[in-house]
């Protein structure tokens, strides 16, 4: 028998740590889980600082790919975060293994800060809330459920489930935009290649032929020269225009403005308004199905929905709910939420089964949007290709008409 040093959580998410003996460490977890504790270290008492040395040294040798916190860190963390938990292995050994196999460097700092902050008896919950660039409130909210219900694992599982299918829709409509957005920037290349290095040496050409020019070459020529003569003017103007355009889209009725402007968009507008409320259904489902109580779940997703008009509605539910009323009461009213999104909701608070039916709202809006993109990315790719070989076949057509009158009338006189 080995004597260790535990560190766990009651069901009040107090702390205790105390001192034990036990055939090995996986019995031990096994045995502070049945009486109910979240196991937050576990410790044999022979360990010595010398052995944490090595560990240091490793550490340090650790390669990072890349600086910033992406998603895909999140995702990857809170998935080997609910497979160690659900596995039985401590929440300070969890965080250890999970620290030492990250590939951001910013990441990588925060999850050290963490893992001292738990060591030294502060929860899981308030050290994620120190970092809310990291982690937002709708992790913080969800770990300290997670704590007091005992089931962190639980919640884990969800909150990685949460972000694989968000990480998906962004990659479905990331997929989709992708292709027309690099031939667009291949056919603006070929411009600005034609406008300064090929358009120059034709003009002298043309100039020392002294003949006349067709009127699409002149007028391609007179282009080319005030792109060349004028191009940080321009850039000017746009850099201008761009800015006081992101200026005045920080504030509300900007925000308000610009948003009700994509919406009323054809095709697109409805496209976009559908991203909106599945990112409200997919928020609000993981919160209320975790257990957050409901004004603290439309709080929390008032502020992460990312959209002011949705913020305005959220704000309006939250104040019919603290009144005693239905969800779907403020959401008919603002006539932004699809009837089927408000019928479904309205299933789900008689049934009782709201996070149930959110769920199959965000799911049934997702799906819809993928769908859409996929066609718009098939529909798109031809129209992208039709415009590029417009553009260069205008410019090599202006080019050489020239060169073409001239040999069809007998050459230069």
């Amino acid at each position: 028998m080995e004597k260790y040093v535990y560190v766990v959580k009651n069901s009040s998410g107090q702390t205790i740590s105390d001192i034990t003996e036990a055939s090995d460490q996986e019995t031990l977890v096994e045995q502070l889980q049945k009486q109910g504790y979240f196991v937050v270290s576990i410790k044999s008492q022979s360990d010595t600082s010398a052995a944490a040395k090595p560990k240091q040294e490793k550490i340090k040798e650790q390669s990072f790919t890349h600086n910033k916190v992406q998603l895909d860190d999140l995702l990857v963390f809170s998935r080997q975060l609910a497979t160690m938990l659900e596995s039985g292995v401590s929440l300070m050994r969890s965080l250890d293994v999970s620290t030492s196999q990250v590939e951001s460097k910013e990441f990588f700092k925060v999850l050290t800060d963490i893992k001292k902050q738990v060591e030294q008896g502060v929860s899981l919950s308030a050290s994620l809330a120190k970092y809310p660039k990291v982690f937002n409130q709708f992790w913080v909210s969800l770990v300290e459920v997670g704590e007091a219900s005992g089931n962190m694992s639980i919640i884990l599982e969800k909150l990685a489930f949460y972000l694989e299918q968000e990480s998906a829709f962004n990659s479905t409509i990331i997929s989709a935009l992708v292709y027309p957005a690099i031939l667009f920037v291949v056919a603006c290349g070929a411009i600005a290649f034609f406008a300064f290095f090929v358009g120059p040496r034709f003009e002298e050409i043309f100039k020392s032929m002294g003949t006349t020019l067709p009127l699409i070459t002149v007028i391609l020529l007179g282009t080319f020269n005030f792109i060349k003569t004028k191009i940080f003017m321009l850039l000017g103007i746009l850099g201008g225009i761009l800015l006081v355009m992101w200026k005045y889209i920080q504030t509300d009725l900007g925000r308000l403005q610009v948003e009700q402007f994509l919406f009323n968009l054809p095709v697109f507008g409805r496209v976009i308004k559908i991203i909106v409320v599945e990112r409200f259904a997919s928020q609000m489902s993981i919160l209320v199905d975790s257990g957050v109580p409901i004004l603290q779940s439309l709080d929390i997703t008032q502020r992460l929905v990312g959209n002011r008009t949705c913020e305005l509605i959220v704000a309006d539910i939250k104040k019919g709910v603290r009144e005693g009323a239905l969800l779907v009461a403020p959401m008919i009213k603002s006539n932004f939420f699809p009837p089927m999104a408000i019928q479904m909701i309205m299933v789900g608070e008689e049934t009782g089964e709201l996070a149930k039916m959110l769920k199959h709202v965000a799911k049934f809006y997702q799906t819809s949007v993928e769908t859409f993109m996929k066609r718009f990315g098939t529909m798109i790719e031809p129209f992208m290709l039709v415009f590029m070989g417009g553009v260069v076949g205008t410019i090599v057509i202006a080019m050489f008409l020239p060169l073409l009158n001239i040999v069809s009338a007998g050459g230069v006189k």
